[in-house]
């Protein structure tokens, strides 16, 4: 068909390959079909290769395409782990650090979990505020204001409608938790934590990077979140826990003939207090690690805050 200029009907052709599961693939000896990835598995390499072995090693089985994009130092992280997913040919891109080893079928459950429209990124780990968007502590779900980077799932169509990872993220701190706004805040959608066999190990950039440089880089990351998102702590799900609670109180209050606190003019004892003066510095990612078992979760023991 291309070869009679007529590329509205090829192209309507590789789009029905496509939805069956196919592609076509162009190449100066021709074109041929290849089978679409069930979901693109990507990973980052930061310059420590055998924890990138280690990690092709245990994905190897599963049933996707695997990627590996280098760090470039001088254009940082984000930039890598666009360049990463940009590639990808499945809907579904799954991100992992190189730190993560996966132990068993990582992929299904996390593409089961994307079937729900509702859901804008999945993984193993996530995290809420602490009441605020200044701090954030690990938190079991199953629904959370952030996944983690060290596996998160999201579509690939949206990563790309959404500009992908800020590139001014150059280390990889808070990067995640700003891509997780940015596809939730994007027609108002979830994250989810999801269940699945990995293994943590020491995450090599973090025990690389001296600690007063690290710290620096890190709330550096932290104050280029807060002047994207400072408005928008509607997003944090405790928010919308609590604001959902009290409509109930309220609605439970006004059909037993109490006008509740609200209509007698009490106010709540926090709300004369004044916001936290300082900023609380981002804490490791892992500070413990011994390894256990959570919810079919082999993972690491630890006080997780970003």
């Amino acid at each position: 068909m291309r070869a009679a200029r007529d590329f509205a009907g090829a192209d309507a052709v590789r789009d029905r390959l496509r939805a069956g599961g196919w592609e076509v693939v162009d190449s100066s000896a021709g074109s041929r079909l290849e089978r679409v990835p069930t979901a693109s598995l990507v990973a980052i390499d930061a310059g420590w290769p055998a924890d990138v072995a280690r990690w092709r090693r245990s994905v190897s089985e599963l049933d996707a395409e695997v990627l590996v994009a280098p760090l470039d130092r001088e254009t940082g992280w984000a930039a890598a782990a666009n360049g990463a997913v940009q590639p990808a040919r499945a809907e579904v891109v799954i991100l992992f650090d190189p730190s993560v080893e996966a132990a068993g079928d990582v992929s299904g459950p996390l593409l089961e979990a994307l079937k729900d429209p509702s859901i804008a990124v999945a993984g193993p780990f996530g995290v809420r505020g602490k009441g605020s968007l200044k701090e954030f502590a690990a938190h079991p779900g199953p629904e959370v204001d952030a996944i983690e980077g060290y596996c998160m799932a999201f579509r690939r169509a949206d990563f790309l409608a959404v500009g992908g990872f800020d590139r001014r993220f150059r280390f990889y701190r808070i990067a995640d938790i700003e891509l997780s706004f940015k596809l939730r805040a994007k027609g108002d959608r979830r994250a989810v934590v999801v269940p699945v066999p990995v293994i943590k190990h020491e995450h090599r950039m973090w025990e690389a990077t001296a600690d007063a440089e690290r710290q620096r880089l890190s709330r550096k990351n932290l104050y280029r979140f807060l002047d994207l998102w400072r408005d928008r702590e509607d997003l944090l799900v405790e928010r919308g826990e609590q604001s959902g609670k009290t409509q109930r109180d309220q609605q439970q209050a006004g059909k037993s003939g109490d006008p509740g606190p609200d209509a007698q003019g009490d106010q709540p004892a926090s709300a004369g207090e004044p916001p936290p003066a300082v900023v609380p510095m981002p804490k490791p990612a892992i500070t413990a690690r011994k390894e256990r078992m959570v919810g079919g979760l082999a993972s690491v023991s630890a006080k997780q805050e970003v």
